[in-house]
C-alpha cells in the first residue's frame, strides 16, 4: 500500500487531512482531534495498520494547540509505518481512548496522562504510570505533569530530596 492510498483512506474520514513526508517517513496531520478514533479504525481496517507502536505528545507551551499528540502505527502485512498527529488545546486537554481499537493504547495513554496531563476519556484504568499517585500540589490539588514546558526545571521544592551532587559547590566529580 502506497502513501497515496493511505492518504485517500484518511480523506474519507476528514477531507482536509494532510500528509507530511520527512526522509521517506509519512505523517498524517489531522485537524479535528474528534476524528482520531475514526481515522485509527480506518487505518486498522482498510490500510492494515494492525499495531499501535506508541503514543506520545509534544508540549509547545502556546495558547492554541498547545499539545501535539502523535500515534505511531505499523503494518505487519505491508511492512510500513505511519504517524498520525493531531492537536489539543490546554483548555480542552482530553482525547478519546483508543483502547477498543488497539489494546496496547492502555499503557501509552497512561504514560501521556502522567507526563503531560492529557486525559483519555473512556480509558479503563487512567492512573499514574511513572509518578506517585500523590504527585500534586497540596495547596491547590492540581496534579503535576513533569514533561510540560511550564514544569519547574529543578522540580517541585521539598517534594523529593535530590541526591548530593558536588557540581553545586564547584567540587571535582570523581568517576
Amino acid at each position: 500500500m502506497t502513501h497515496i492510498d493511505i492518504l485517500e483512506i484518511a480523506k474519507k474520514v476528514e477531507n482536509n487531512v494532510r500528509m507530511a513526508e520527512h526522509r521517506n517517513q509519512y505523517t498524517l496531520i489531522l485537524n479535528d482531534k474528534n476524528n482520531i478514533l475514526k481515522l485509527l479504525r480506518a487505518m486498522k481496517d482498510e490500510a492494515s495498520f494492525d499495531m499501535l507502536i506508541d503514543i506520545t505528545a509534544i508540549d509547545w507551551n502556546k495558547k492554541e494547540n498547545r499539545f501535539d499528540i502523535i500515534y505511531f502505527l505499523y503494518s505487519n502485512k505491508n511492512k510500513n509505518r505511519i504517524r498520525i498527529k493531531t492537536f489539543i488545546d490546554e483548555k480542552n486537554c482530553n482525547m478519546h481512548t483508543a483502547e477498543k481499537i488497539y489494546p496496547s493504547a492502555n499503557w501509552y495513554e497512561r504514560e501521556v496522562w502522567d507526563m503531560y496531563g492529557i486525559k483519555f476519556e473512556g480509558h479503563s484504568d487512567m492512573r499514574r504510570f511513572y509518578m506517585p499517585e500523590d504527585f500534586f500540589d497540596k495547596k491547590t490539588g492540581e496534579t503535576y505533569h513533569p514533561l510540560r514546558k511550564d514544569f519547574p526545571l529543578m522540580g517541585i521544592p521539598d517534594s523529593l530530596p535530590l541526591p548530593p551532587y558536588p557540581e553545586m559547590f564547584g567540587d571535582e566529580v570523581k568517576c
